[in-house]
């Protein structure tokens, strides 16, 4: 009787933890439009194409990504309040890829420092309620691994939220 109890007070709780890793009500991802397809930030690592980590010491960064005041002083603008006309910006004829944001990285994958002064491999300007620096700075970083990204008018990086 002991046993049944146990399995009873289990089972919710295996169905539980099924169910928090099952996407049941879409979540907003950022994306951005490449010329091969699209760059989307992944729900789940496992299903990464690619992973980054960042640190807080320059010396063991790969890539540093400066955040800046103006988007005049950025490479890359990234705003996530698309217009109706721009809602098609990362539909593509072309499978999307995934970036994982992880603590550690595997070994080899870009590791990322970001900073507000000092030299920079990119200059950002993110001015968004849905995403961080951090989730932008991975997708630009993402970006440069899979494909170059399509020309904006003014470096602009058109973001959607799905």
């Amino acid at each position: 009787m002991l046993r049944f109890k146990i399995l009873v007070s289990v089972v919710p709780l295996i169905g539980a933890a099924i169910l928090a890793r099952l996407e049941l009500v879409p979540t907003p991802r950022p994306c951005i439009n490449l010329d091969t397809g699209t760059l989307q930030i992944a729900q789940n690592p496992d299903h990464a194409d690619l992973h980054v980590s960042f640190t807080d010491e320059p010396s063991r960064a790969t890539v540093r990504v400066a955040l800046t005041d103006s988007p005049e002083a950025a490479d890359f603008t990234v705003v996530d309040d698309a217009t109706e006309a721009e809602e098609s910006a990362c539909m593509a004829p072309h499978a999307a890829r995934f970036v994982a944001i992880e603590k550690d990285g595997p070994r080899g994958a870009p590791v990322i420092y970001l900073t507000r002064d000092g030299p920079a491999d990119y200059r950002i300007f993110v001015n968004s309620w849905r995403m961080s620096a951090r989730e932008a700075a991975a997708l630009i970083v993402g970006s440069t691994a899979h494909s170059r990204i399509s020309p904006k008018p003014h470096s602009e990086v058109a973001l959607r939220v799905r």
